[in-house]
């Protein structure tokens, strides 16, 4: 198996998954070819009148389970690389929450602070006429990522449509509600988050008024989770962004926190509580520790100060491999990224069906299927770990991998 076909810390646990699945070479194989690589540039006049060349992917890592599906990320460092391991973890993730879905993902190499709306519009549009031919609602369906929104998606199913000659709402998800998006789509990471961690202290034996909550990140999905436990009545103790984080023992009213942010720009000076910095803020002593923002935040240097009883990632890769070892050693509980924010997902996927019937759902029918899909999840995962006697991320890529597998062996690529 070649290591750069998927990142390093992806090749481990696919190592580990193959000896106790016993899995021989062509399942190898599946796992480590990505189905289909798009690398392209294309051309965008600029404001100025210069001609700029861009680059973008597509990776199609696995269909096997139905249409791939992923984000695309517009990002100067984006590279294939990056692209081919986030495709195969998108197909993990699908597989985990039991979607009809392969997994996929795409990205431009661009800073988009830097360019104009007009010009973010034309690379919008540049990407979808470039990978047109390969995309569409039943072969790979493209979604928000990192520095893409609503409005980016919106752009980018206009540019399908006028290619397709007809309206094609469930070609890309996460667009505008006027343009038949899902409600609730822009909570549903965090949503999904808060239903995972419910299931899990509800195997416990813990109570939402008597667990504390400390969470690292405060953007989109840090702020809106930090919202929604707080709201189910969670005794949330910290928070904190990229300037830093604010603590306070006896809990932080987060509605009030959040106009204080939205007021100065900052969560510093918060009336009542103590600034802390987000190193900190992770070797707090809570009972749930929800690391919201940046990849390897846990790592082999601070593992062992470490004292909260559960682990909730809702960024992606927030705990190294090494330190991963660690907390195990130590008896805290880890809920994995790819299950624990694929809420964004399987709204995504509601989205899709939605726009398939033409039949649109209430707020709330969304978050109860939701709920449904993550419970469910959190359960089956839960059975895999018992009967293999491995922790919550080596039993989702066991489970992911063995479903990946019954489906190709169904469609008859494998014996």
């Amino acid at each position: 198996m070649e290591k750069d076909n998927v990142c390093i810390n992806c090749y481990n646990q696919v190592d580990k998954v193959a000896k106790v699945l016993k899995l021989g070479q062509a399942e190898l194989d599946i796992l480590t070819i990505p189905k289909r690589i798009l690398t392209f540039s294309f051309p965008v006049k600029l404001d100025s009148g210069e001609i700029r060349y861009f680059t973008g992917y597509r990776v199609q890592f696995n269909d096997a389970r139905g249409p791939t599906k992923g984000g695309i990320r517009f990002h100067p460092e984006v590279n294939l690389e990056e692209i081919k391991t986030l495709a195969f973890l998108m197909t993990l993730k699908c597989a985990v929450v039991n979607l009809p879905y392969g997994g996929a993902k795409g990205g431009v190499m661009i800073e988009p602070k830097r360019f104009s709306e007009a010009e973010l519009e034309k690379v919008s549009r540049g990407y979808i006429r470039e990978t047109y031919n390969f995309i569409g609602p039943r072969i790979d369906i493209p979604a928000p990522d990192v520095n893409t929104d609503s409005r980016i998606m919106a752009w980018m199913l206009d540019e399908y449509e006028k290619l397709e000659g007809k309206h094609t709402p469930d070609a890309i998800t996460g667009k505008p509600i006027s343009l038949l998006g899902s409600k609730a789509r822009d909570y549903s990471t965090s949503m999904g988050g808060a239903y995972v961690l419910q299931e899990m202290i509800e195997s416990f034996g813990m109570k939402p008024r008597k667990t504390t909550v400390a969470v690292q990140g405060f953007g989109n999905v840090g702020m809106n989770i930090a919202r929604i436990l707080y709201e189910w009545g969670y005794k949330v103790i910290a928070v904190s962004d990229s300037r830093g984080g604010i603590f306070s023992p006896q809990g932080l009213k987060i509605k009030d926190v959040i106009s204080h942010k939205e007021k100065t720009g900052k969560l510093a000076k918060f009336k009542g509580a103590k600034e802390i910095s987000n190193e900190a803020l992770l070797e707090l002593r809570t009972d749930v520790l929800v690391p919201a923002a940046l990849e390897d935040q846990i790592t082999k240097k601070n593992a062992d100060r470490i004292k909260a009883k559960l682990i909730l990632e809702m960024a992606n890769r927030p705990i190294t491999p090494e330190a991963d070892e660690i907390l195990l050693d130590k008896n805290i509980f880890v809920m994995p990224d790819i299950l624990a924010n694929a809420g964004g997902v399987v709204v995504s996927y509601f989205e899709w069906v939605q726009n398939s019937q033409n039949f649109y759902w209430s707020e709330q029918l969304v978050l109860d299927r939701l709920k449904t899909y993550m419970a469910n999840a959190v359960k089956e995962l839960s059975k895999v770990c018992t009967d293999f006697r491995c922790d919550m991320r080596g039993s989702l890529y066991i489970n992911a991998i063995r479903k990946i597998m019954e489906a190709e062996r169904l469609r008859g690529n494998l014996k």
